[in-house]
């Protein structure tokens, strides 16, 4: 399952979803977190600064390009739930602590 959640650079769950700066993309399986990698992607600047709707667009999109199956955060409005569900992926809310302990669990 890839799995995709905010995160600090320290290692640590991001604050928010859709205004996250940073994000890890994890491949987690029986075993665990098999990859690892992690993006700027900026939704805390574009996030104000699109025009409606481009916002989910580019994150709908950013999870299409890497094969996201699960979003994993502490809280999301409920519109990206919404557009997240139509998508076929995912969401594990209310998660904080260890990034990587996070990813690991939505796998249960």
């Amino acid at each position: 399952m890839i799995v995709c959640l905010p995160v600090t650079a320290d290692g640590q769950m991001g604050q928010s979803w859709g205004r996250a700066d940073r994000v890890a993309i994890a491949e987690v399986g029986e075993l665990g977190i098999s990859k690892w990698e992690e993006f700027e992607v900026g939704w805390d600047k574009t996030h104000d600064a699109l025009e409606h709707g481009q916002h989910h667009e580019r994150i709908a999109r950013f999870l299409t390009d890497h094969r996201v199956g699960c979003v994993v955060a502490g809280h999301m409005g409920p519109p990206m739930v919404q557009m997240l569900g139509e998508m076929g992926i995912s969401v594990r809310l209310g998660a904080s602590g260890e990034a990587r302990k996070a990813a690991a669990s939505a796998r249960n």
